[in-house]
This record gives C-alpha cells, structure tokens and sequence, in this order.
C-alpha cells in the first residue's frame, strides 16, 4: 500500500474518532430516579405499617362503590394521600422540577448544523491590449455540515466538513472539499466543572426542594385528616349528648306539669322547665349543624372515589381514648425536628444553591482569556468526489491557533453580582439559624400542651363524676319537695358541660399528640407512611460525582 493511501486512512480515521468523540454524552446526566421515590396508597404492610406506592388510576376508582364509608383513622388517612384533589396537585411539582434539570443538561448536547448556499456574479474587465471590455460569469455553490459539542470542563469541540463548487467563463471549474476540527479551551472564566456544572446542580437542589415541600404537604394533609376525624367524633357525641340531655329536658317538663297539676308545684316552676327544654333543643340544632359541617370538611380532604361524594354517610370506627404513652424527652423531640423538618432541610438545601451561586458569580470577575487551535484539511478538483479524496492525498493543511482576551474595563455588572450573591448567602444563613430558633420553639411549646391536655383529661374526668353525684341529688331533692326546677336545670346544665368537656380534653389529647409529631417531621413516620424527603439534606459529596456529573444517591430505609 503506498503512501498516498496510508495518508487517506490516517485522515478518514481521525475525521471517525473526532466525530464520534464530540458524540459522547460527556456531560449528559444519566436518567435516574429522584431523589427519593414517590410512594402512593395503596400498598401492601410492612413492619412499620403500611407502605404507599402508586394510586389506581381514575377510571378504576370510579368504579368503586359509592356507600357509606367505613373509616378508621389509618384508613382516612391513606384515602386522603390517595384521592385529596391539593395533594395530587402537589404530587407533580418533583416531576415538573425534574425537567429542569434537563433543561440545564442539555448545555452539554451535541448540535448538528449544516448549511447550502448558492451566489452569481457578473463583472466587466477593461482590456485596454483589446481595444474592449470583457464580461465574467461566475456561479458558486456551497454545503457544510458540523458537529459542536461543549464539555463540563470548559472545552468546546466542533468538526466540520464542507464542499465548493465554483463555475467561471474564464476558468476552469473548480471544487473544493475541507474537513476542519477546532478545539477551545477556556483558561479563566468559564473553566472547570464547577462553574460550568453550577445550573444543574442547582436544578437538582430545586428538585429536592420540591419533595420536601411535597412531604411537608403531605404532613399537613395528615395532621389535618386526623384532627377533622376526631372533630368529627367529638361532633358526633355531643349530639348523643344533647339528645340525652334533652330527654332529660323534656321527662323533667313532664313530671313539672303532673306535678302542677295535682298542686305540689307552684305554677312559676313550668316556665324554668319549659326554657330548659328550649334551651337543650337548641344546642341540638347547633350539635346537628356542626355535625353536617365537620363531615363536609371530612369529605373534602378525603375526595372518596365512587361518586355523590357530598351526599355520602361517613361512620367512624375509632373512639376517642387516651392512649397509653409515655412521652420521651423535649429534647429529643428537638433533635428530631432539627433533622426531619422539611422547612430545615429546604433551608440547609438554599444555601448550598447560594453557595453554587457564588461559584458562578466568582467566575464572572475573571476575564475571558480562551486558547484555540484549528486543524484543517482540504482537497481541490474538478469534480466533487475526486475532491473529497484529495483531502487525505493532498499534502496541504491547515493549523492555526491562539489565545483570546477580553475583560470589561471596571466590570461593575459581575461585581454587584457577586456581592448580591454573598449577601444573599449570609442572609440565607441566618435565616436558617432563625428558623432553628421558631422550630424549638414550637417543638417545646407542642410538648407543654400535649402535658396540658393530658392533665385535663384527668381532671375533666373527676369534674363529670361529681356533676353526675350533683345531678343526681339535686333531683332526688326536687321529688321531696326540697328543690326547684332552676336549680335542677342548673344541675342538668353542669353535667351536660361536664360531659362534653371530659370528650373534648381527650379529643384534645389526640390532636395534641397529632400536633407534636407534626412539628417534629416524623409524623408520616409514625403512621407507617413512605415518602419523599424522608433523609435529612446533607452537603454533596463530590467525591460521588462520575464522570457524567452526575450524583448517585441511594435512598436510605427508614429504620
């Protein structure tokens, strides 16, 4: 093989590698998950409770049955993260944050270009040795194509080929063919991955900061079934109550009258039992309207599937009672909360997004100072193809190369920048030292009424046993003759307030407890439930990164 050939496979060869090289994903993030997974009702149990995966689409819950709902606590809560129509909007802003990172990754895709074009010209040459002028006719026409590429390192790549035809009335034809491959590099602003990788590590932090947001959501959501459950529960039972005390009421009117009419009353007393009556009507009427409003709100955050959702019964299997726990240390509620709460976790993760935004506006003070090399090679003919051969026959090349300058004289835009952004950090740092200051604060004072209400249910209890003992002498009295109907009612009153305040204190308890896991950040937790934004944000490791840029995190299992 001579060397005309060696020389035309050496160039093909190295045209193959260039052009399969500025194809690599260099800097293309690798599809993976989020950072966490997104769990749904609907899974199967665990040991911790019940783990949530995917929710069943719409048209298979609109086949479920549209009855009366059967509900436990657990169960109205995995109903409400399945079907509430705010969570499910919530649901898909990691996904939504997601595609900006795609959008960032996509400063590192290949780009192709290619272009055609065509010219004429027409010109008059004075021949003075001819006695006359004479007229040239050219025709030209041109393509290319290209390949670009930008690395994470601050490396942009290009390789283009091109071809030429030209057409003369005064020359021969010609076609020229050229394969060009240039590399810059920047030296200064714009080199390294940091700052080149700086928008998509932030995108990513934007993703994180979404499902935390979700999970502080979906927290909310949670707190906010459980407290409407058991309001519905306590709205429930003060209608058994009223109805009880109305009763009463009404058999107290009763036994006035007899008792007026054989003349062992005076005719005064009928008035006091008729207001009572009155009066235990009333509150009836309010018990009974809250009711309505209480399973209203209920079914809201439920959004049951099965259709005439405002229409539909809702029985409730959970009683209140006071569970059986014993609270650990404040303090170790406080660490809790300083780990899992989604608003410290957002806050750590804005000031590693300012700390990348300090990357970028750092690099904006150096000037622009770029190295560049072109590597050229072209063919010449009087044919296209035999062009193209001759770009590895020939002997001629091309190479040229540099080093560019540029930076603005006072540079007050990337200046203010970067101050901006070191205010913006250190404001980003006290906020988070703030916010630790308002959690602690909420976490003790959460733990002070979970012992408050604790306490009062114990005392609510005494006070309703002796308004029960009241009640019952004071009536027995009333049959002897020895009290009046005023102050029988005024018994009855005492033992009807007695009661549903012993209901209310421990429905306080419980939503208490509801309220002190919520601040904490361990309520999903608590309730057996998997989500997103569970692991506390720590710094990135960059150790991690491959060589894509990419971040490997592997969920960490809840203990």
């Amino acid at each position: 093989m001579n060397n005309r050939n060696h020389g035309r496979i050496r160039t093909l060869a190295l045209l193959l590698l260039c052009a399969s090289w500025a194809l690599l994903p260099a800097c293309t993030p690798v599809e993976k998950p989020l950072g966490d997974e997104l769990w749904y009702p609907g899974g199967k149990k665990t040991g911790a409770g019940r783990q949530l995966e995917k929710a069943p689409s719409a048209e298979k819950s609109a086949e479920l049955p549209a009855g009366p709902l059967d509900l436990s606590v657990n169960d109205a809560i995995l109903m409400a993260l399945e079907n509430n129509r705010e969570f499910l909007i919530e649901r898909m802003n990691p996904a939504i944050r997601k595609t900006r990172e795609k959008i960032e990754s996509s400063a590192f895709d290949t780009t192709v270009t290619a272009d055609v074009g065509a010219s004429r010209s027409r010109t008059e040459k004075d021949t003075t040795s001819s006695g006359g002028y004479t007229n040239s006719v050219s025709r030209s026409t041109d393509a290319g194509v290209g390949l670009s590429k930008r690395f994470a390192g601050g490396t942009d790549v290009s390789l283009e080929l091109s071809t030429a035809r030209t057409l003369s009335s005064m020359y021969s034809d010609e076609h020229r063919s050229r394969a060009g491959l240039t590399f810059t590099q920047a030296l200064l602003q714009g080199a390294g991955t940091d700052v080149n990788l700086a928008r998509l590590r932030q995108a990513r932090i934007d993703t994180l900061v979404s499902q935390y947001e979700l999970r502080g959501f979906a927290e909310s959501l949670v707190a906010n079934v459980e407290r409407t459950y058991w309001d519905y529960v306590l709205a429930k039972r003060n209608i058994e109550i009223y109805s009880d005390s109305l009763k009463i009421a009404q058999q107290q009117l009763s036994e006035t009258k007899e008792r007026i009419k054989i003349g062992k009353l005076a005719g005064v007393e009928l008035a006091a039992a008729e207001a009572e009556a009155a009066s235990r009507k009333s509150a009836l009427i309010d018990a009974r309207s809250d009711l309505a409003k209480t399973r209203l709100r209920l079914l809201r955050m439920l959004n049951p599937p099965g259709g005439n959702t405002w229409s539909r019964e809702v029985n409730l299997r959970n009683q209140p009672a006071v569970p059986e726990i014993k609270l650990d240390d404040v303090e170790s509620y406080v660490k809790v909360a300083m780990r899992m709460r989604p608003e410290m976790n957002q806050a750590r993760l804005q000031i590693k997004r300012q700390e990348l935004e300090i990357v970028k506006t750092r690099n904006g003070l150096l000037p622009r100072l770029d190295l560049f090399i072109t590597l050229g090679k072209s063919g010449y003919a009087d044919s296209f193809a035999t062009s193209f051969s001759n770009i590895s026959d020939e002997d001629s090349y091309g190479i040229s190369g540099g080093i560019s300058f540029e930076f603005p004289v006072r540079n007050r835009s990337a200046r203010a920048s970067h101050r901006s952004a070191r205010f913006n950090l250190e404001q980003a740092k006290e906020s988070l030292r703030n916010l630790e200051q308002l959690i602690e604060v909420d976490v003790r004072s959460a733990y002070i009424e979970v012992n408050r209400a604790k306490e009062q249910v114990t005392a609510s209890a005494a006070t309703r046993k002796h308004r029960e003992e009241t009640h019952k002498a004071e009536v027995e009295k009333f049959r002897v003759g020895k009290s009046t109907t005023i102050l029988v009612a005024q018994a009855e009153r005492d033992l009807v307030a007695s009661r549903i305040s012993e209901i209310r204190t421990i429905v306080e308890y419980l939503k208490s407890m509801v309220e002190l896991y919520r601040l904490e950040g361990a309520l999903l937790e608590r309730r057996g439930i998997l989500g997103p934004g569970r692991n506390p944000a720590d710094p990135p490791d960059k150790s991690a990164e491959n060589p894509e840029g990419t971040t490997e995190t592997t969920p960490e299992k809840p203990k």
